[in-house]
């Protein structure tokens, strides 16, 4: 299967980076984010060339071989934005550890709309029941993100495309 990194970095060897602050903001915590959707990986590496004021950046390609990682590694899957997904991307968001060990976590993307409802969520604004009745109308993408060196074992890289 083929999976794509947006960043304004090319990235021929994927790796887990340290935990930095900034990681308290991500869905699925400190990892190698990745998604299937080439669209998802532009509009990231897009944000992120603005955010870091580059003059480029870049989607970086690869081949999965998930039939293999699956057989080797721990892989969990959040099907739809229900309530367990958005329980492990609030407990994430907020820095604390959501205490998942697995290698790779598969789900959908919390997208700057997404956002919005998991902040009124967080806040009190709206309750679970609430939030989730409104996350089941976005157009979510998805994304797959690494934890393990083990779990990139599975990757290759293809090609990348130079986004300007």
């Amino acid at each position: 299967m083929i999976l794509y990194h947006g960043s304004t970095e090319l990235v021929e060897r994927p790796e887990i980076r340290k935990k930095k602050k900034e990681d308290n903001y991500l869905d699925f915590g400190a990892g190698f984010y990745t998604t299937t959707s080439y669209e998802q990986a532009e509009r990231w590496a897009k944000i992120k060339m603005r955010r870091e004021k580059k003059d480029i950046s870049y989607v970086s390609v690869y081949e999965f071989d998930l039939e293999a990682a699956e057989k080797n590694c721990e892989i969990k899957r959040f099907e739809s934005a229900n309530l367990k997904w958005l329980n492990f991307v609030v407990t994430n968001r907020s820095g604390k550890s959501a205490g998942d060990k697995s290698d790779i976590h598969i789900g959908p993307v919390a997208d700057d709309n997404v956002y919005q409802s998991i902040r009124y969520f967080e806040t009190g604004i709206y309750d679970a029941e609430y939030t989730i009745k409104k996350l089941k109308t976005e157009v979510l993408h998805d994304q797959w993100t690494f934890h393990t060196e083990k779990s990139l074992l599975y990757m290759q890289f293809i090609k990348s495309h130079e986004i300007r």
